[in-house]
């Protein structure tokens, strides 16, 4: 998972993006209900069955918890696992292609703090 959603990924894997990004900024919180499927579905215009697939991978995952009956709940301790889950793969995957860019580029970190302060 990733903060940035790209069109050249699976349309599930994108729906799991936006359900991810969404937990992550706290719109939906732990313990909080998420959309329906068909909600969701409408939402973002995508097959309810896709949306399924996308719900599917993070009950599998333990992120989300099903009340029969009631619906979909972020399950506690969801946003810390994926901030663990999402920081682990920043530093692991995105940074050692940066920061090679970085060095391509001939920008020194400082100058990147610079900008943070224009």
């Amino acid at each position: 998972m990733t903060l940035r959603t790209s069109h050249d990924k699976p349309v599930y894997v994108r729906l799991r993006e936006i359900i991810a990004n969404s937990i992550l900024s706290g719109k939906y919180g732990d313990g909080d209900p998420l959309p329906s499927v068909r909600a969701f579905a409408a939402e973002e215009q995508a097959n309810p069955l896709t949306v399924a697939k996308a719900y599917q991978g993070f009950q599998d995952e333990g992120l989300v918890v099903v009340k029969r009956g009631v619906g979909l709940f972020v399950a506690d301790g969801a946003r810390a696992r994926l901030k663990a889950s999402e920081r682990d793969r920043f530093l692991t995957e995105e940074w050692p292609e940066i920061r090679e860019r970085m060095a391509r580029l001939g920008i020194k970190p400082a100058q990147l703090l610079d900008t943070l302060h224009a």
